[in-house]
């Protein structure tokens, strides 16, 4: 186990000691943004990814892609609670001395980060609906999981293992999640009351009289020419 702890001790230390030589205001910023500021951001970057999604000729699929994004989040979560368990792995300020620790209350096993793993679930989530976006959330979810070695509380081997967790859980689920959510939000999107949530065009609905399923008549001229 140490020779693997080796080569995070010199990366954490060369990170983390950027806290300690940044003013009293940048520690307290990165704080925040490090504990709550990049999962707001990816929670803003998923909304906007919605709203735009909705627009979309595919928006029922689209949408139960960005629907997948955080429960694929909270799988990954769970996923690592048996890894933490079995590495056992203590936060690197319990073993090493000297380090800068911004936030307190981290007692816990370290390998692998949760906040890792959940922002990089959420960012590889609205990266399969929109590319652009998704870009920005995976810079997000890196820069998470910095902050991450930057207080103090996580080796970057955590972080590193976080970011791959996320991915592996969202791509890999991705099908059989998608199978079950589209659905579900197919129907939402018929609906007239929520439809909107899923589509912002939803499709008309059949004339009077139609058959589920069969053009209306407006888009049936061979009809007219069988009945003349």
């Amino acid at each position: 186990m140490a020779e693997w702890d080796n080569p995070d001790v010199e990366l954490l230390h060369d990170i983390n000691g950027l806290a300690r030589e940044a003013p009293g205001w940048a520690d307290h910023l990165m704080e925040y943004v490090g504990e709550y500021g990049t999962i707001a951001a990816l929670g803003l970057l998923g909304l906007w990814a919605w709203w735009t999604a909705r627009r979309r000729p595919d928006a029922v699929s689209a949408v139960a892609g960005l629907v997948w994004a955080p429960l694929a989040a909270g799988v990954a979560v769970l996923v690592n609670v048996p890894i933490r368990e079995f590495v056992e792995r203590p936060r690197p300020f319990l073993t090493h001395d000297g380090l800068e620790v911004l936030v307190d209350g981290k007692k816990d096993f370290s390998f692998v980060s949760d906040h890792a793993t959940l922002a990089m679930a959420l960012a590889v989530g609205i990266f399969m609906v929109n590319r652009r976006l998704g870009l920005v959330g995976i810079l997000v979810a890196v820069f998470a999981g910095f902050c991450r070695v930057y207080m103090g509380v996580h080796y970057p081997t955590d972080v590193i293992g976080g970011l791959a967790l996320g991915t592996a859980v969202t791509l890999l689920l991705a099908p059989v999640a998608l199978a079950l959510l589209t659905p579900l939000l197919r129907a939402m999107a018929a609906s007239p009351r929520i439809g909107r949530l899923v589509s912002a065009s939803p499709e008309p609905r059949p004339e009077p009289g139609a058959r589920a399923g069969e053009p209306d008549a407006e888009r049936r001229p061979y009809d007219r020419d069988l009945v003349a």
